[in-house]
């Protein structure tokens, strides 16, 4: 067996196939020396507005930016309640209290681990103001059926597509789903920069001056603010890196799902290890590649004494993590939550994984899963 090490995520490889870009789009920065809100925000603003599908795009400093600056245009404050999913990073709950907002956690599916639809309108109450389903994994939840319950009770859909950007769901993009899309660039992303970044997504104009405004402390022009807002720009530099990266990103996704799908057919046949599922009206950005096992420790142990990186995402439930349990409301059990935390396990997935080197992780997996 070899003895190269296999990289969970390898931006290496990224960065060699990218760098003339890269560094090009970089030097150009550094040329102009406009390092906040340079020419690179705005042009990356209009590729990924034209990405999605139109709309505005707004660029901001980091996903979790994403999500506050949605929470906050909407007007959600102390009092308010947001249904959303237990299962998922914590960044989703954290910005809902940071508002004085109260998280109501519903399960999630057991195979796709993304909120499960049918629950949710039992958790609505008069305190509802919004929902936000987080796209998984790569993968968007069943964005009508959430849709049709918010407007049937006049609420707001923000979408934490976080991992899904590039994704699609009826032939539609990730980030295009809903009243607002909000997806993260954090280097381990599908489309990633070379720090923290993130972008926010709308159709609607008057949210979108809204939320530029509130990103730059709440200034609608120089000196005058006309709301409370944060210090939340993306860097030109980092608008640069998602530039060049972008020029390379639909062959990135056919790769993820050359790949994705390689790995379902070489684990279809086990009794012991759980492949992904993708709902056969949506596509998945493959942010992660996230199986189910049991004995899962002893599973990680083997993988990484034999050279395979793993990641769990996600260990312990939002709802059950020690910041949020006596500040969050749970709407009905989350069995399905507590169960696929005990059972997840992330497999190395990048565009640039080689047959040969799936071919071993998917040969020690098996081996480890049987043995365990």
């Amino acid at each position: 067996m070899s003895n190269t090490p296999i990289d969970f995520i390898d931006l290496k490889s990224q960065y060699r196939e990218l760098k003339t870009s890269i560094d090009h789009r970089i030097q150009a920065v550094l040329d102009h020396g406009q390092y906040i809100m340079g020419p690179e925000v705005g042009e990356l603003e209009d590729k990924l507005a034209a990405f999605v599908g139109g709309g505005e795009c707004i660029t901001v400093a980091s996903g979790t930016e994403a999500l506050l600056i949605a929470l906050m245009v909407l007007g959600i404050k102390n009092g308010d309640e947001v249904i959303t999913s237990p299962y998922t990073f914590a960044a989703t709950a954290e910005v809902v209290a940071l508002v004085g907002a109260t998280p109501v956690f519903v399960d999630v599916e057991p195979d796709t681990c993304n909120i499960d639809a049918r629950l949710i309108e039992a958790a609505i109450t008069k305190r509802t103001r919004a929902i936000m389903p987080v796209s998984l994994y790569g993968q968007a939840p069943d964005m009508d059926d959430i849709n049709t319950i918010a407007g049937k009770h006049n609420l707001a859909v923000i979408d934490d597509a976080a991992q899904s950007f590039g994704g699609t769901y009826k032939d539609r993009r990730s980030c295009s789903l809903s009243t607002i899309g909000c997806t993260s660039f954090f280097p381990s992303k599908p489309l990633g920069c070379y720090g923290d970044g993130g972008a926010i997504f709308t159709k609607d104009a008057a949210l979108a001056k809204a939320m530029r405004e509130i990103r730059v402390h709440g200034q609608e022009r120089r000196y005058h603010h006309t709301r409370v807002g944060v210090g939340g720009r993306m860097d030109s530099i980092q608008c640069a890196v998602v530039l060049a990266k972008l020029e390379r990103f639909d062959w990135e996704l056919t790769r993820r799902e050359e790949i994705a799908q390689r790995y379902i057919r070489s684990l279809s046949g086990s009794n012991v290890v759980t492949p992904p599922v993708i709902r056969s009206d949506r596509t998945s950005a493959w942010a992660q590649f996230t199986v189910q096992v049991e004995r899962r420790d002893q599973i990680i142990k083997s993988l990484n004494d034999t050279g395979v990186p793993t990641a769990i995402h996600y260990p312990v439930p939002l709802h059950l993590q020690p910041a949020y349990r006596d500040i969050c409301r749970v709407s009905g059990n989350l069995v399905n939550s507590e169960h696929i935390a005990g059972r997840v396990l992330s497999l190395p997935m990048h565009p640039y994984l080689s047959e040969v080197t799936q071919d071993m992780i998917v040969s020690r997996l098996l081996t480890s899963a049987v043995s365990a």
